[in-house]
């Protein structure tokens, strides 16, 4: 809905208690810009505080569902769940730092406690789950790409750790190699020129889903 100049009028004329029930009715119905203000205007944590939380959660949850694996279709659904732990998470805090951080986290710890599991799977089975990994690690690169270069030496550690795992699965370097990603950006810390066109390109023709 596009708010008219006429509307935006109006609303500035409405009292301080209308607008006020107002905004409270509208936050009940949207639950993360409520959390967002939540954060902003009375959390005493800060946005690092608030990383480390997600950051043991994924752990945590990661080891659990290693430990209790059921299927390759289930562990995508429990990685695409943990995901949208961060999405929001990124939402609420603005935290574009840790939305890179996080998502190589995720895969670390999910390779990691899965990895017997997606060699023992078929690969009918686990093309789906690795594909997906594969658009993941697409998209940690492009996420770095928008911070300042800078950056790029925090994230050098897990990005060896996250390339070193891959290409310890053979099924899943397998599948890296034919969509296009080169696991040495992840082990080198190094980020293409051209990563946006090329990811664009490869979409275009059909790679990553």
């Amino acid at each position: 809905m596009k708010f008219t100049p006429e509307f935006k009028e109006a609303i500035s004329h409405l009292s301080s208690k209308e607008k006020d029930k107002l905004i409270l009715r509208l936050l009940k119905k949207d639950l993360v810009l409520a959390n967002r203000l939540h954060f902003e205007l009375v959390n005493t944590n800060s946005i690092d505080t608030e990383r480390e939380k997600i950051e043991q959660r994924i752990i945590e949850r990661s080891k659990n569902i290693g430990d209790s694996f059921y299927s390759m279709g289930y562990l995508n659904m429990d990685v695409r769940y943990l995901s949208g732990e961060i999405t929001e998470h990124v939402q609420i805090t603005k935290d574009k730092f840790g939305e890179a951080s996080l998502n190589i986290l995720l895969l670390i710890e999910t390779l990691k406690n899965n990895k017997h599991h997606i060699e023992g799977a078929s690969l009918a089975k686990s093309r789906k789950f690795c594909v997906a990994v594969i658009a993941r690690c697409f998209k940690i690169l492009l996420l770095i790409d928008k911070l300042d270069s800078d950056y790029l030496i925090e994230f050098e550690e897990n990005l060896k750790k996250l390339g070193i795992l891959i290409g310890d699965i053979d099924v899943l370097m397998k599948i890296a190699i034919h969509h296009g990603f080169d696991v040495n950006w992840f082990i080198s810390a190094t980020i293409p020129d051209d990563i946006v066109s090329y990811h664009k390109e490869l979409r275009q023709r059909g790679y990553l889903k």
